[in-house]
């Protein structure tokens, strides 16, 4: 069996004290294919330090974090542009819109947003959306941008059915689910109930959103086998066969 943690930030100095071991738990859990999003400039070298040392198990990206779009992110960018077109990655990610925090934002985040999807389609690579309280502004973002070269993953997706429908219906991006899908009262366990395993990764977001029984504390990549599992359970199958179809999905998102 293997597993693929399609988003987790371990390269978060929340694990420095102990990423030894929280490696190991991650290969007892047979998971084995790690894709890193990042945030922004700060986080580069960390990331790539990961997949250095780390080169047939962690998988990065290359994005700004809509959180971290601010005054100077056209400069930030043309950073991250070069990066891009000079290094191996595997993803424009993570992109997306968040109106949680800060609302003010959404025109350059809008911005952003468009200037890496044009990344993405000239350099034939998927994206990777961080979408928080943005549905709306999202899809009409992507009924505006999306053509047959644009893919990707909605990350945390934590939506209706109807927006679970709306973003598959776009024909290139798959639905990424992860600890929330184990909260009691999410919903989210309805939603996926409905949705065919082929439209599915699994993510952890590590070191957030931690399933459950581990909620409120700090998230890693070995709880995905609590994702894997309760996805198993929803759809009445085996952990192994949603292992099986999810890591195959991610090969086909991020082909790599």
């Amino acid at each position: 069996m293997i597993l693929t943690d399609t988003h987790s930030h371990l390269y978060s100095d929340q694990f420095d004290a102990d990423f030894k071991e929280v490696l190991g738990r991650c290969e007892e859990q047979q998971i084995r294919r790690i894709f890193l999003p990042n945030i922004d400039l700060a986080s580069i070298p960390r990331m790539h330090k990961l997949q250095e040392d780390y080169p047939a198990l962690f998988f990065p990206m290359m994005g700004l974090h809509p959180c971290s779009v601010a005054e100077n992110y056209m400069e930030v960018l043309d950073t991250m542009e070069n990066m891009l077109r000079e290094g191996k990655y595997c993803a424009v990610g993570e992109i997306g819109i968040d109106l949680y925090w800060d609302k003010t934002t959404l025109s350059i985040q809008q911005a952003a947003f468009r200037r890496q999807v044009g990344w993405a389609k000239e350099l034939g690579l998927p994206i990777v959306i961080h979408a928080r309280d943005s549905f709306d502004e999202l899809f009409e973002l992507l009924d505006e941008l999306n053509d047959d070269r644009l893919t990707g993953i909605f990350h945390c997706f934590t939506g209706t059915l109807e927006q679970a429908q709306r973003v598959l219906a776009y024909g290139g991006f798959m639905l990424g689910i992860g600890g929330v899908v184990t909260f009691k009262n999410s919903g989210l366990d309805k939603v996926v109930a409905q949705l065919p395993l082929e439209s599915l990764v699994l993510e952890t977001d590590s070191p957030y959103l931690a399933p459950h029984p581990y909620r409120g504390k700090r998230n890693e990549t070995a709880y995905l086998q609590l994702v894997a599992q309760k996805v198993a359970d929803i759809h009445e199958t085996t952990i192994e066969k949603v292992a099986e179809m999810t890591t195959s999905n991610s090969k086909k998102v991020f082909n790599c």
